[in-house]
């Protein structure tokens, strides 16, 4: 693997032309989507990527995770995975903040994006989560990133049934460092107005929001934004949180594979 591509792993099918491309959320790895992996390869090729500073790219382009970077700066490391592999068109699925990722990636590249399937979409930041973001930038610097992003997980994730969730984003979020944590920390501050302009402009590409009922701090934005978007629908999974594809991994299997295969 050359050193400016982010680390990736996939999973060919012996028949199938089609590709699926899976993003995870910010402190977690492609090691989260686990419970899709044995599904979705019975019908499609398979890329799980890990998004740079995260999980095996923490290692790798150093030259670039040593400065600033944006959320077209992390869109465009996926688009390099996909030249490298010269895949053309793909269908998405995202987690959390890398729904943001894929999105921002179908607004630049939007030939290369067949569908979008968007868990535990982050739409807009509420009041709540405003709150959280300041009192962690407040905070960053003076407390060990790993006590906020425990924090923060609690926050968004605090059902007992979530308690598996909880457990591997705070594994995965070890991985990161300091350095890493207070960067895509900083990415929070463009969620609002990037998401303003998404919310604006509807692209002409099938999206299934795939959230839990019991997402209470990121649900009622995406039912607000669906209204208003004729090209996509939002399916809610009753009894699951914010990680709806590891909560409910049957419910988000079904759903979302049946949505990509209307679409194929």
């Amino acid at each position: 693997m050359t050193p400016d591509i982010l680390f990736h792993k996939t999973y060919q099918h012996p028949t199938s032309q089609e590709w699926v491309v899976f993003v995870h959320g910010a402190g977690g790895s492609s090691s989260l989507w686990f419970k899709q992996i044995k599904d979705y390869r019975q019908h499609y090729n398979l890329l799980l990527i890990d998004l740079r500073g995260h999980g095996r790219s923490n290692q790798l382009l150093k030259g670039l995770i040593s400065k600033q970077y944006s959320f077209q700066d992390v869109t465009l490391d996926i688009i390099n995975v996909l030249n490298h592999l010269n895949i053309a068109k793909a269908h998405f699925v995202a987690l959390s903040l890398g729904t943001i990722l894929v999105r921002n990636l179908a607004e630049l590249a939007p030939q290369r994006v067949q569908t979008m399937v968007l868990g535990g979409a982050i739409t807009r930041l509420d009041a709540r989560s405003k709150i959280l973001v300041k009192i962690g930038d407040w905070s960053k610097n003076i407390i060990p990133y790993m006590w906020l992003y425990q924090l923060f997980a609690y926050i968004v994730m605090p059902q007992k049934g979530q308690k598996q969730s909880r457990h591997l984003f705070i594994r995965e979020a070890k991985k990161l460092c300091q350095k890493e944590f207070k960067k895509w920390f900083k990415l929070s501050a463009d969620v609002n107005p990037m998401m303003r302009y998404f919310r604006d402009r509807e692209l002409n590409i099938p999206t299934l929001y795939l959230m839990g009922e019991m997402d209470y701090m990121f649900l009622r934005p995406v039912k607000e934004m669906v209204k208003k978007h004729k090209f996509s629908q939002l399916l809610e999974i009753p009894d699951c949180g914010h990680v709806c594809n590891i909560e409910k991994p049957i419910e988000f299997n079904q759903y979302s594979l049946a949505f990509i295969q209307q679409h194929s």
